[in-house]
């Protein structure tokens, strides 16, 4: 459980290549306390990834505010994102339905994953999504950069 806000980084192989993807992760547990501190590290960001609590309604409709408030400061960029819903594990408190969350993703354009962070299930698929979304998009780049030297 975040408490205040952590940044930490995960390097993740890509498959089928020597590459890594190292990505910087700013988790402020959707505490409204740090929005104005994470704010700060939003400039031009390169990925995307909002999670949210499946008990708790609240958390949902937080998912909205929090990428609104990414894209506000990021009007001119469409980088690769994902809906993650946690705490799949307490089937029996469930709140907002995979089909809920999976409508609200797609009118996003997020990939929606599901995961219990404590039960480690999931937890490491959207990661690897994100990072062979950005290895993708990073590839294409340097095709373009060739192509105009």
């Amino acid at each position: 459980m975040t408490v205040g806000v952590e940044m930490c980084t995960k390097n993740i192989n890509i498959p089928d290549s020597r590459d890594t993807v190292e990505m910087f992760i700013f988790d402020s547990a959707g505490k409204e306390l740090f929005a104005d501190v994470v704010q700060k590290y939003w400039d031009d960001p390169s990925l995307v990834m909002v999670v949210f609590d499946v008990t708790n309604e609240m958390s949902f409709k937080a998912c909205d505010k929090w990428l609104g408030r990414v894209m506000s400061k990021n009007p001119h960029i469409s980088c690769p994102g994902v809906l993650v819903g946690n705490k799949t594990d307490l089937e029996g408190r469930r709140v907002i339905s995979e089909q809920t969350a999976r409508q609200f993703a797609e009118a996003n354009s997020l990939e929606y994953f599901e995961c219990s962070a404590s039960k480690m299930k999931n937890v490491e698929q959207p990661f690897y999504f994100l990072a062979n979304a950005y290895h993708k998009l990073y590839k294409e780049k340097l095709e373009v950069m060739k192509s105009l030297a």
